[in-house]
């Protein structure tokens, strides 16, 4: 994967009037902004790590992390590498060399939860990416105070 950049999750939020949850991330060092949809479940996991809310119990992400650590798995970075037909896809990368195929969502909740930086191939942010120039900041600073106001239980269910 030859040319990559760096990505920061912005957050979660849930659109309307789809109900439809999508996570946004945006370019580190640029103006695009990467937003894709995910589930209900997803949202919750990447919403409660961004937060720094633990479970009282391990999530399916928070087992994983759990189950790499174990495993002497060090999870290195995460790739967005492709979008086929509306659908993203994502890779797993550790420091052994082991590359291992992941749903973005999947992918971006165990980001989280390890430390792990989130890159996005080029061609996936030229073909879905969406430019905002700094001095068009607004919509983004609407979409971070609606985070702002968000709580996981937004997403059904409780937050544990």
């Amino acid at each position: 994967m030859a040319n990559v950049n760096e990505l920061d999750v912005v957050g979660v939020r849930v659109e309307m009037p789809s109900n439809q949850p999508m996570v946004l991330l945006k370019e580190s060092d640029g103006e695009r902004y990467l937003p894709i949809w995910i589930g209900d479940g997803e949202a919750k996991a990447i919403a409660l790590a961004q937060n720094g809310i633990l479970p009282p119990r391990p999530l399916t992400h928070d087992l994983i992390r759990d189950l790499l650590q174990a495993a002497g798995q060090e999870l290195v970075q995460v790739r967005i590498t492709s979008l086929q037909e509306g659908v993203f896809y994502a890779e797993l990368v550790f420091a052994s060399g082991l590359e291992v195929s992941a749903r973005p969502s999947d992918a971006i909740a165990i980001a989280l939860r390890t430390g792990s930086p989130i890159f996005g191939a080029e061609e996936v942010l030229e073909e879905a990416g969406i430019a905002i120039p700094h001095e068009q900041d607004d919509e983004v600073e609407k979409f971070r105070e609606f985070l702002d106001q968000i709580s996981p239980e937004d997403f059904g269910g409780p937050a544990h």
